[in-house]
């Protein structure tokens, strides 16, 4: 991406796969898998068939038709983008330079990404967070160890005992929430009839205890405290872990043991991309499903030049863009009605390339914690090698609402004085800066996951995952554990297809 801010999509039309090798990719598929070795882009009006018809190449989709071809069946995906991944993108900084400019984190207890990526190839390495943190509040700057008594709260000596008290008391709540069925916890109607906004209000007294908790939220949702409702939290908190080890608040926030604790070297994409190279031509690019028809027994899902006619689908994209699709019968009010309500986060991340990462020498992690928006949490994106050094910022919620359809430039400038508040004056002047916007990106249009107000849960919650017909539900946000995250789509993947084999 460019310092003009070229939105996700504008910069993989020049990269559309990344050069994995397909030879040692197809081992895990059957022999019929290893004749094609590289996604198309339909160039005229065909039609195929399938025994599954994929809508989306994120990973809940190549997740799912990789474990549909594993068991012997036929798959056709097709993808709106010029690119797998959905949101998990990497950005070229030039120089063989890569960032991420979606998806880029994992941590323990995420073990389906982790298993994917190990499959295909990608390793990966601590995120930087050797040194001291910065707390910037109220015009001043302070340091403070991650590895304190109260973790990554800042030692605010105002507010930081009651965040921590607030945060016990969230994570004692979220032990009583079902995952497969929040609104069914024996609370959900209490709290799933008031937003997070109105639970802080009743529980914290102090402006910094109050500013240390909205700031987790807008990090984890993208979207402010008064949006959503305390039970989707609750069982966000909740879906923080696996089988045997419960979520928490914790490990959301946490970059040492949480859920930043590494990254993929190369770059996150690298995992859609290396999946894509063993599925091959069964993945059919540009081709935006606009219609699916279900009718005698076959589902078709129709694009701008291209049908797949099968027995089953898997419709993997968020629910809002789902919605979008023409349904032949329509879909059950239900579904529908559901589908109107879980809107996307707002989220902008930005990159601040430097010769080198200056902040490292001054014994600092490059992540703050601030007041000040656009750029209130930063993370050290610098890779393994070094250099260049790169300094990352989420723009969120309220404060990327503010700046939507408003100059670069002036985003640049405000970002870049955030910086030198928290690192110094050298970070005034980086060699590039870029920006990723989400909600410019026509087939995601916001990041990083889609959230519910109150009354949502209660009412519409159980249509999540329920097939419709031939249908099927993919993407992160049905997923049980990890719902939001790379892990998630992984897992809802994985549960589409094992649907979808046991219905064939």
């Amino acid at each position: 991406m460019d310092e003009q801010g070229t939105s996700p999509g504008g910069l993989t039309r020049r990269r559309l796969i990344g050069a994995a090798a397909a030879t040692a990719a197809t081992t895990a598929l059957p022999a019929r898998a290893n004749a094609a070795t590289k996604p198309k882009t339909a160039a005229a009006a065909q039609s195929a068939t399938a025994d599954v018809v994929v809508v989306g190449a994120g990973l809940a989709g190549l997740t799912a038709a990789r474990d549909v071809v594993a068991a012997g069946r036929s798959v056709v995906m097709l993808e709106a983008r010029d690119r797998v991944g959905g949101r998990v993108l990497n950005v070229d900084l030039g120089n063989g330079v890569v960032t991420e400019g979606g998806a880029e984190f994992i941590g323990p207890t995420q073990d389906h990404i982790a298993a994917l990526a190990k499959d295909v190839g990608v390793d990966t390495y601590p995120t930087y967070n050797t040194g001291d943190n910065i707390y910037f509040r109220n015009g001043m700057a302070s340091r403070y160890s991650s590895s304190g008594p109260l973790g990554p709260v800042p030692p605010d000596p105002t507010g930081a005992v009651e965040a921590e008290k607030a945060i016990l008391q969230l994570d004692d709540m979220a032990k009583t929430i079902p995952l497969d069925a929040p609104w069914t916890a024996p609370n959900a109607q209490e709290w799933d009839s008031q937003t997070f906004e109105t639970w802080k209000l009743n529980n914290l007294v102090t402006p910094s205890g109050r500013f240390l908790i909205d700031v987790a939220i807008t990090s984890i949702f993208s979207c402010e405290p008064r949006d959503v409702s305390l039970l989707f939290v609750l069982f966000y908190l909740a879906a923080a872990g696996n089988e045997s080890t419960p979520g928490n608040i914790e490990r959301l926030v946490n970059t040492g043991g949480g859920a930043q604790e590494r990254r993929f070297v190369g770059g996150s994409q690298l995992v859609p991309n290396n999946l894509a190279q063993r599925l091959g031509e069964r993945v059919v690019l540009s081709q935006p499903v606009r219609r699916i028809v279900t009718e005698g027994g076959t589902v078709t899902a129709i694009a701008d030049g291209y049908s797949v006619t099968a027995k089953r689908a898997i419709v993997a994209v968020p629910p809002p863009l789902a919605a979008r699709i023409d349904y032949q019968p329509q879909l059950p009010a239900l579904r529908d009605q559901l589908t109107q309500r879980m809107p996307m986060g707002t989220v902008m991340k930005v990159h601040a390339v430097y010769p080198e990462p200056f902040w490292r020498a001054a014994g600092l992690t490059g992540q703050a914690v601030a007041d000040t928006p656009p750029a209130q949490v930063t993370f050290d994106n610098t890779p393994p090698s070094g250099r260049p050094g790169i300094l990352m910022a989420f723009v969120e919620a309220s404060a990327a609402r503010q700046r939507l359809g408003a100059s670069r430039e002036a985003l640049r400038r405000d970002v870049l004085k955030n910086f030198s508040d928290y690192f110094g004056p050298l970070a005034a002047n980086p060699t590039s800066f870029h920006v990723s916007d989400w909600q410019e990106e026509i087939w995601t249009r916001g990041c990083p996951v889609c959230f519910t107000a109150p009354g949502v849960l209660l009412d519409y919650g159980r249509a999540i995952r329920e097939p419709v017909g031939p249908i099927h539900w993919a993407g992160t946000e049905t997923a049980t554990f990890w719902n939001g995250y790379m892990d998630g789509a992984v897992r809802s993947g994985e549960r589409a297809a094992r649907e979808v084999l046991a219905a064939l």
